[in-house]
């Protein structure tokens, strides 16, 4: 039996975390529309977005959404004209929702560039919530027999990984920076190490380069310390553009720094030459393609990472928020409906 309300958070007035953006409230669960899904949440990772969306680093696109995008759950309703999820099927859902699939972007397979695209917890409401819609041909079908606090980091920390780490252009066997180590960053290292990589970490806290140390990291060092040796590529996933002339710095000619998240603090002048010179690059990374999410989903089923969850309880969302923004959570913050 769907009920006829659930419990949810929303973004009643973006603004810094510690004034209380957030709002617990008892709302309708939605009915899908055509091609859609209703998918009830066993788990909804925290991503940093979340927080850029919920202190207004990103203008909200509709008053009062319900955040969340990577959401572990169970087709419950099918809506009209919706022929392959049946009932029970578990699915992930992750941040890009729709693109118009017409566009230039979309028909060469760059659809994370269209102009049209949407996206789960900013464009329609999200997974800090009993229940959420998703249309079904951007739902990603997942595995039974894995708990889903360990599967809802895959959903965006992983596959924004996996899309940075295919755009850093890292040689085999090559030597790989990660600037700051969160959820995606502990996730991506994984990979990187596991394809022969020297992974070298720099990031502020302690905790998390004892964390790395133990995935394998080479090296874990300060944020704006040097790496020991120089680098063939770097990821930056911190939100710090102060870092972007350190980590460009840090790479060996021909190296490649992209720059994980969405949304970035200003970066400072750079010197072309200790900078940019000998043909260095610095590239963005702009969501991802469903090809993106079912390729890392494929290799994580295949070869499951090792998933570090600090878990919450939905009731507590503000708070994992709060902690996030403290960088007091090492790996993923997991939220649960709770019994």
């Amino acid at each position: 039996m769907i009920p006829a309300e659930m419990d949810a958070w929303v973004v009643a007035r973006p603004g810094p975390i510690t004034s209380h953006p957030l709002e617990r409230v008892r709302i309708p669960v939605p009915e899908p529309g055509p091609g859609e899904v209703l998918v009830k949440v066993e788990a909804c990772a925290v991503c940093r977005t979340d927080l850029h969306l919920t202190e207004g680093d990103l203008p909200p696109r509709r008053p009062r959404t319900v955040p969340g995008h990577e959401v572990v759950g169970r087709v419950v309703a099918p809506g009209p004209d919706t022929p392959r999820l049946a009932p029970d099927t578990r699915v992930g859902v992750a941040w890009l929702r729709s693109t118009c699939g017409r566009c230039r972007y979309c028909r060469r397979g760059a659809e994370n560039l269209c102009p049209a695209s949407t996206y789960t917890g900013w464009d329609a409401d999200g997974g800090y919530a009993g229940y959420l819609t998703v249309p079904e041909d951007y739902a990603y079908p997942l595995p039974e027999g894995v708990p889903a606090e360990k599967l809802a980091p895959l959903l965006c920390a992983g596959i924004i990984g996996y899309r940075a780490l295919l755009r850093c252009d890292l040689p085999p066997g090559g030597r790989l920076g990660i600037y700051g180590f969160g959820a995606s960053a502990h996730l991506t290292a994984q990979i990187a190490i596991a394809q022969g990589a020297v992974v070298h970490v720099l990031t502020r806290s302690a905790a998390a380069r004892e964390l790395a140390r133990t995935l394998g990291a080479a090296s874990a060092g300060g944020a704006a310390e040097a790496p020991p040796e120089p680098l063939d590529a770097a990821i930056l996933f911190a939100p710090a553009g102060e870092l972007v002339p350190t980590a460009l710095a840090a790479l060996d000619r021909g190296g490649t720094l992209a720059v994980a998240g969405i949304h970035l603090s200003d970066i400072p002048s750079l010197d072309y030459r200790r900078h940019l010179f000998q043909e260095r690059t610095l590239r963005s990374v702009t969501a991802n393609t469903r090809a993106d999410g079912r390729a890392y989903l494929e290799l994580a089923t295949a070869h499951p990472p090792k998933v570090t969850t600090v878990p919450y309880l939905l009731d507590a969302a503000d708070q994992a928020l709060c902690d996030l923004a403290a960088d007091r959570i090492e790996g993923a913050a997991v939220l649960t409906p709770g019994r």
